[in-house]
């Protein structure tokens, strides 16, 4: 197995690794798989160094944001397939679900008692870093947060981007360099870890291991959200993303270019399930290109920036692969450079001069948070969006963009506007609380795009969109139909 990048390798302390200890600790908090995972790969090597076994220890806290029932069970049917999986290679995992408030307090410390090194992942939004960075304070040997984000590792670049054709022309030169080496499909495979490590009897009694087979009535329990449901009919986990991996390569793929018309099947549907990590972004990529019949060879060796032409692959095909790596690379590297890119202040300044400009601007509609929640407004198109969000977790990827748009044309200030955004994409969306979808709020607002004319009333230079526009692009009659009421 090769060395991880240290370009992807973040010391979160100045302890040091302490050889007497007796295992090696993963702490699985953002790229929740066993496979393909720099993190995990990582820890691994550290077991070999020090010729010490590994721990893999996944939670799953009750006191985060928006915490849910339809978020947590997601989560812990990821858990159910780790655990699985490390079972079948005697790889002790610990898994854990808080089953009241502030219960898991102190677990991390007593796990890492016996720990010579701890190793976490590197996910650059939401509370983890500040979580991650509170670790490192308190424990007592080396933490090491691992960036197995994405095809390109975070701190290559440097700086984050404005741009997305700023990004792709950087990724054209620079990708190439990465894709002559790809995590391992299965690091615990094949004997490659040091085995025989036990947990702890005080911590067992303690922090008593999940029963990941009862998640239903576990979550019931639990003081969640209840009021935000799981999707009816949608699993978490390696395996569910591995079957809708399949099925987008062999039946969706071809017709990805149609993917802007709500009713054509052609979207991978992974969003969620490369946020939570159940698969990677390599992972994902390799079978899109493997389809393909894809080699090195056929890159392009003109970094011109331009979204087509670069992989010497049909036009769906590259257009997906924009959508995958372009375009998620580009907000996991922006929230990775600026730890402000939550806040309004972020956008770049012509976006803030103009929404400033236009910030008394009479608005045609005013909409309260509540009636934006419960998508009771004039528009039918809007609403049918909104219901989408609140019932099956997502919005159709288009009509995300016309969702955002009108949210900002039917609040009081584009401050109001962003918070809307927030509170609805990170209580109800699965793919929600990202660096993505943070990205696609912020576009909104005019980040990652440029100004466009005429200038208007409180957009300004911010670029413009509308429900009758989109109606005549696309047809949404049956998209009405189906989520309106």
């Amino acid at each position: 197995m090769q060395q991880v990048d240290t370009q992807r390798v973040f010391v979160m302390n100045d302890a040091p690794v302490l050889k007497d200890r007796s295992i090696v600790l993963y702490w699985m908090i953002a790229n929740r798989r066993v496979h393909s995972n720099y993190a995990l790969e990582r820890a691994i090597e550290w077991c070999h160094r020090l010729n010490r076994p590994l721990i893999v220890f996944e939670g799953v806290r009750l006191n985060y944001p928006w915490a849910s029932d339809r978020i947590h069970q997601f989560i812990v049917q990821g858990m159910r397939d780790n655990a699985r999986h490390c079972r079948e290679n005697g790889v002790t995992y610990f898994g854990y679900v808080e089953p009241s408030r502030d219960l898991g307090k102190g677990l991390l410390a007593a796990l890492a008692v016996d720990a010579a090194v701890v190793v976490t992942d590197h996910f650059p939004t939401f509370f983890l870093p500040a979580m991650v960075r509170s670790a490192g304070a308190t424990l007592p040997c080396r933490l090491e947060a691992v960036d197995s984000n994405g095809l390109l590792p975070l701190a290559t670049p440097g700086k984050a981007f404005d741009t997305a054709y700023q990004f792709r022309r950087m990724l054209h030169k620079t990708l190439p360099d990465y894709l002559r080496a790809w995590p391992s499909r299965d690091p615990l495979a094949g004997g490659a870890v040091v085995k025989g490590a036990s947990l702890p009897e005080d911590s067992l009694s303690r922090w008593p291991q999940a029963s990941l087979d009862s998640i239903s009535s576990q979550i019931r329990d639990l003081p969640l959200d209840h009021s935000v449901a799981p999707v009816e009919g949608l699993v978490g986990g390696r395996r569910e993303a591995l079957i809708r991996l399949k099925r987008f390569v062999d039946q969706r793929l071809s017709g990805y270019e149609r993917r802007n018309q709500p009713d054509e099947p052609v979207t991978s549907e992974l969003a969620p399930y490369l946020h939570f990590g159940h698969i990677s972004a390599h992972e994902v990529v390799r079978e899109v290109l493997d389809s393909q019949g894809w080699n090195q060879g056929r890159l392009s060796d003109k970094p011109n920036g331009r979204r087509t032409g670069w992989w010497g692959v049909d036009l769906a095909c590259e257009g997906f692969l924009d959508q995958v790596i372009t375009w998620r690379e580009l907000g996991y590297g922006f929230a990775h450079h600026r730890r402000d890119h939550g806040e309004f202040s972020s956008l770049p300044a012509w976006a803030l001069e103009t929404l400033d400009v236009h910030r008394h601007d009479p608005r045609p509609y005013l909409y309260t948070p509540e009636e934006f929640r419960l998508g009771e407004t004039h528009d039918e198109l809007w609403n049918a969006c909104q219901n989408q969000l609140r019932m099956e977790g997502k919005i159709h990827n288009y009509l995300r963009m016309l969702w955002g748009k009108k949210i900002l044309h039917w609040s009081r200030s584009a401050q109001d506007a962003l918070m809307v955004m927030t509170e609805l994409n990170n209580r109800y969306a699965l793919d929600g609380r990202d660096p993505n979808s943070v990205s696609g709020i912020f576009w909104v607002l005019g980040r990652h795009d440029r100004p466009w004319g005429p200038e208007r009333p409180v957009f300004g230079k911010v670029r413009y969109m509308t429900s009758d526009n989109t109606a005549r692009k696309l047809d949404v009659r049956a998209y009405v139909q189906r989520y309106g009421s």
